[in-house]
Formats: structure tokens, sequence, C-alpha cells
């Protein structure tokens, strides 16, 4: 399978990607074929560097860097050799099965949405992360973030979405579904939560378990947490706050480090056509490993198929 990594996001860019792609490597020799955009000087030498072997990665070259702060949109036009552009060419024309960037969040969308564009029949694609369970057990929230402002319609989708990634991703048979709300009898919190409740309530795909509350959420009630991403976003950093915390104190706990971003890799963008997987902007050398890993994952279970599959049934 191939692989396309943009070599040149993300705040440790790229030596810290070619570190991930060393640590992938000494795990996975043969596993996949991992194309780089980026710039080819500054690439080739990393690679000599770290002893990567030109068997296992091409380099694509792209002169070009689209910055964190650069508007996603214009950028991406304007910036057609960026490493990110370069790696939705490759994705869109078919030569990789899968892109990953820790690069412009808001480009990595934008290029998701117009390269490959989203599945026939999905109003929204979704963006969504795990969350360790105290039990030792991982569930999935989503949206964290991409859709502040949500339909009932779109919560509903993304059950669907959040159900086959937790199946055939994390290995849970028959996920329980859940809405994150204020209350856990029908009929409560906001107008969004009491439209979304009847129509997961009636959505026979999906194993729907009624709605759980914010103690609920780092306990095993539940496997997938269904919100709209403003609530989703906060809860997702204040999550991320509990590991940093942890290590400011010099706690050394094994639950506490389960919440180092880390672990996980990157964010899935599920509802799109292919693969694409955004990585935090100070990822280093584990997260792009684990974003490679989660790749090729996703490639080997045919996830999008199964999700396309599931929406032409709609």
């Amino acid at each position: 399978m191939n692989i396309g990594l943009d070599m040149m996001g993300g705040d440790f860019a790229p030596r810290e990607a070619v570190k991930g792609i060393q640590l992938y490597l000494n795990e996975n020799p043969s596993a996949s074929v991992l194309y780089a955009t980026g710039d080819e000087t500054q690439l080739q030498q990393l690679f000599q560097e770290f002893s990567i072997p030109s068997s296992s990665v091409k380099i694509i070259h792209a002169p070009q860097v689209i910055g964190m702060d650069e508007h996603p949109t214009k950028a991406l036009k304007e910036k057609q050799q960026s490493s990110i552009a370069v790696g939705f060419h490759l994705l869109a024309s078919g030569k990789i099965e899968a892109f990953i960037s820790a690069g412009n969040t808001g480009a990595m969308m934008i290029g998701a949405l117009y390269s490959i564009k989203a599945m026939d029949g999905v109003l929204r694609p979704t963006i969504a992360t795990i969350i360790p369970k105290e039990n030792g057990g991982s569930g999935l929230l989503l949206d964290v973030g991409l859709n502040a402002d949500c339909k009932p319609e779109h919560l509903n989708q993304f059950a669907i979405l959040g159900s086959l990634y937790a199946q055939h991703i994390l290995g849970i048979n028959n996920p329980r579904v859940s809405l994150i709300n204020i209350g856990e009898e029908e009929g409560k919190g906001n107008l969004l939560a009491q439209a979304a409740y009847p129509l997961l309530k009636e959505n026979t795909p999906i194993n729907f378990t009624g709605n759980i509350e914010g103690r609920d959420i780092l306990i095993d009630k539940t496997d997938v947490m269904v919100c709209e991403g403003f609530t989703g976003n906060i809860i997702l950093k204040l999550a991320e706050s509990l590991y940093e915390i942890a290590k400011q104190k010099n706690i050394n706990n094994e639950y506490f480090e389960r919440f180092n971003f880390e672990n996980y890799g990157g964010t899935p963008v599920l509802g799109v056509a292919k693969p694409v997987i955004i990585g935090h902007g100070i990822s280093q050398a584990k997260a792009f490993k684990n974003m490679i890993v989660l790749a090729q994952k996703m490639i080997e279970t045919d996830l999008m198929a199964k999700m396309k599959a599931s929406f032409k049934q709609d």
C-alpha cells in the first residue's frame, strides 16, 4: 500500500517526520511504501542521516510550504506546489491511498473536501478522537471541532461514521453509541439534543443506548460519544490538559499517560472518500509513526468502502 506524508507540516518538520518514518520502518519494514512530499534537498539529507532506505520512501519534491497562520483556501490556491497540495494531488490521482499531515489544519480540511470530496450521502464530514477509559478501554468522541454548529441530521450521521470506526479500527463489537447531554432522560438538553435523540433512537444501523452526561465520558458506559464540534473540542482540550498537568506535577500514572495525543497519532477525517489524517502541530516522531500505522489500518480494513456502503443504504 502507498501512504503519503507531508514532511513540511508541523512545528518540528521535517526532522521529526523523518524520525517518525524511521520508527515506523523499524517496526514495519515492508508494510507500506511512503510518499514523502517536501523539499527534496532537505529530505535527502535527513534520510541519509537516519538511514532511511530509498526502497521504502519516495520523495516527491514540493518546494512550497503552507504556514500554520495562512488562510487555507488562499494558500492552497496560490501554493499549488506546497507539500499539502502535492499530497492531495497524489491522493486524488490514486498514486497514494491515504494522506497524513501535521500542518495547517484548515488547509487539510479544504484539501480533503475539494480534492477527494465527501462520500455520497454524507452531509458533513467529521473529525474524531480517542478518549481513554478508566478501565483500560477506549472510546471515540466526535465531532471534536470541525462542525461547531450542527443540525440533528449531522449528529445522526456522525453516529454511523463513529460506530463503523469503533468497530473496524478500535475492534469494538457492536459499539454502544450515546448522545452527550446534560441529563440521561429523553427530552433533556438544548434544541439540538432534543431533536437529535429521536433520530438516533430510530437509526437501526447503530446500537444507540441513549444520553450520557459529562461524568460518564471517562468511564465504561458507552463506546461512541456524539456531539457538535463546539462541545467536543472543549472536551478534547480538557482531556489534553489532564496529561499536561500530570507531567508538570511529575505524576507518573498509567492512566494519565494514555491522554498523550502522540499515542494515537492524529485525527481521522471521517466521511471523505479516502483516508486523511490530521496531526497536532507539535507532533514529534512517535505521533508521526502512529499516524502512519493508523493510515495503514484504515486501508487494510477497507474502512472507507464500508462507510460508503452504509450511506448507500440510506
